[in-house]
Formats: C-alpha cells, sequence, structure tokens
C-alpha cells in the first residue's frame, strides 16, 4: 500500500504541474496579451526580459506545486502508517 500511495503522489504531482502550467500560461496571456515565451512559437518575437519574467514566474509556481505535492504525499504515507499500527 505504501508504494500505492507513492504513486499517487507521484501522479497528483504530475496533474498539479500540467495544471499549474496551464493556469501560468492563461494568465501570462490575459496579462501580456501575448502568448508564453515557451520556444514553441518560434515566430513570436520575445525579449530577454519577458523570457526571464515568465521562466520566473513558472519555476516559483513549479517548486510551489512540487513542495505541496511532497508534503500531501507524506503526510498521506504517515496517516497510513499510523491507521495500520492502529488496526
Amino acid at each position: 500500500m505504501n508504494l500505492f500511495i507513492k504513486l499517487l503522489g507521484t501522479g497528483v504531482s504530475l496533474g498539479a504541474g500540467f495544471l499549474g502550467t496551464k493556469v501560468v500560461n492563461a494568465v501570462w496571456e490575459k496579462s501580456t496579451g501575448r502568448k508564453p515565451p515557451t520556444g514553441k512559437h518560434e515566430d513570436t518575437p520575445t525579449t530577454l526580459r519577458s523570457a526571464l519574467t515568465f521562466a520566473l514566474i513558472s519555476a516559483s509556481v513549479s517548486t510551489v506545486i512540487q513542495v505541496l505535492a511532497n508534503r500531501g504525499t507524506q503526510r498521506a504515507i504517515t496517516r497510513f502508517a499510523k491507521s495500520q499500527d492502529i488496526v
């Protein structure tokens, strides 16, 4: 069961990362009126300032998601271990 919880934590982390990326991209496009500088759109002109700003925002959101997912997984593992001790 411990392996299941770790796999579930990984799945939640991946899903949250995907959702976080979509949210950051949508907020960026809404606030700047331009597509996010992801490198996929070679025809979109991007300044170094906007690329660095987008990278910092994306990295920050990604780090927060990773920390929250890890904490949630550890909390679930701890609860599972306590419930096994009771039973």
